[in-house]
């Protein structure tokens, strides 16, 4: 079991030395947490409160906001008891096979990382070839180019961008990043605000389905919905990039990225519901843009919104290819050798490449990837987000069994874990239900 121990100092391999290297301040932590978890995906939170209503979908929004500023600063107390005990963990594979003891937690964190990671990247890929389909379509109504065209020129784009070595290379494209996010928040809320005042403003109801069942299934998919909205999933990697030592940098890395979320989650939430009501769309830009009828707010600030959800979803990408990167690093590159020299650069060049290619291919193959991320985000993010921070704690800071944090901790874990199960059965008899509408290698994204 030789190869979970955790590795003494961090030039040991070459993920760690070259990916995940360890120069980074608070702030530009706090740019990376706040690309991981703030995203185009804030324009879904109208349609969460929608399966909800307005008194419940608000308290879910800020519990869920609540549990999750918890479990990570968890996580980070955890990581910060480590490195006082002369382990500092970079990966949270490894995190979690140091303090839970067992290899195949490891291979669990592996896989589960993975499959987040790469759905988040092929996700990015297909969204941001959308907003350019949108705003190409809008300019040339009848262009030859088709959907799979505009997957290919955001993957160049991405391949071209990924040859930046290191996570920590990324502070400045996540300093953007964050700046977009409160821009196209600001410009889809004064959007919504302005078409729910307007006369052509569609009549608003906030009524639920009438049926009990569907009001239940509808009620766990928003949830499912916004766990994944506030799943992250690479907390300790982000860690990782803090210059030692890192204890206590991560909570104010943490704070600055829960303020953004204050703004970016509940002004869209809030305005997009109010306008629309229970006929909004899984993306309230699609509410702002009907098929049929006249758009509901100026073009040229939709036209910006839509530039900068796709700007962002391109440092959203890059970030979420780290954890890949690092194993891939790890496992191919010298590390006695420069980050730049031809030896390690051929094969980063042509690795991170194919990668892309791979997520770029599953993203023109499958066009109904937003159904296939509601159930990542059930199956991946409650484990890594909700779960796991609270056990590794409960055992590595070893809280009394009757203490009220143990108790608390145990009853987290406990109903996310159920919210999880119910919410991966929504999010699959979703996908079961659109079946009907999925073709491969389609030109449509589907809903």
């Amino acid at each position: 079991n030789g190869a979970h121990k955790p590795v003494p100092g961090a030039g040991a391999d070459a993920g760690a030395a070259f990916v995940l290297e360890s120069k980074g301040t608070w702030w530009h932590a706090g740019f990376h947490l706040t690309t991981a978890i703030v995203g185009p995906t804030v324009l879904t939170l109208p349609y969460a409160l929608r399966g909800m209503g307005w008194a419940l979908g608000i308290t879910t929004l800020s519990l869920i906001a609540a549990v999750t500023f918890y479990e990570y600063s968890l996580m980070s107390r955890v990581l910060d008891h480590c490195e006082a005990r002369g382990r500092r963990h970079i990966r949270f594979r490894e995190l979690a096979a140091d303090v839970l003891g067992s290899g195949w937690m490891f291979y669990f964190v592996v896989i589960v990382q993975t499959a987040i990671n790469t759905g988040v990247s092929i996700g990015s890929i297909l969204l941001a070839a959308d907003c350019i389909e949108i705003m190409y379509s809008s300019l040339a109504p009848n262009g030859p180019l088709k959907l799979y065209h505009f997957i290919i020129i955001v993957a160049v784009v991405l391949a071209f961008l990924s040859q930046l070595p290191s996570f920590h290379s990324l502070r400045h494209i996540n300093l953007v990043s964050l700046l977009l996010s409160l821009g196209y928040t600001i410009l889809v809320s004064a959007a919504c605000i302005r078409a729910g005042l307007s006369k052509n403003a569609p009549a608003k109801f906030y009524s639920l389905s009438s049926s009990k069942s569907e009001q239940t299934f509808n009620a766990f998919l928003s949830i499912s919905i916004l766990a994944s909205v506030f799943g992250n999933g690479i907390l300790p990697e982000i860690q990782a990039t803090l210059a030692p030592p890192a204890a206590g940098k991560m909570m104010k890395a943490l704070v600055m990225c829960y303020s953004v979320i204050g703004f970016t989650f509940y002004l869209p939430s809030i305005t997009g519901y109010w306008a629309f009501g229970s006929q909004v769309q899984s993306n309230v830009l699609k509410s702002l843009m009907p098929d049929s009828g006249p758009a509901l707010a100026p073009t040229w600030l939709l036209g910006l919104a839509v530039l900068f959800v796709l700007l962002q979803l391109l440092a959203i990408g890059l970030v979420y290819s780290q954890v890949a990167y690092e194993i891939m690093e790890k496992n191919s590159a010298d590390v006695t050798q420069g980050k730049f020299s031809r030896r390690n650069l051929v094969p980063r060049l042509l690795l991170r490449t194919l990668y892309l290619a791979f997520c770029a291919l599953m993203a023109a193959m499958l066009p109904f990837f937003g159904d296939i991320v509601g159930v990542v985000g059930a199956v991946g993010f409650i484990p890594l987000d909700f779960v796991l921070p609270v056990i590794m704690y409960n055992i590595a800071l070893a809280s009394p069994r009757r203490s009220t944090l143990y108790i608390a901790n145990t009853v987290i874990m406990a109903v996310f874990t159920g919210v999880g199960a119910i919410g991966a059965f929504a999010s699959i008899r979703k996908l079961v239900l659109d079946a009907g509408q999925f073709k491969l290698f389609s030109n449509n994204v589907v809903d």
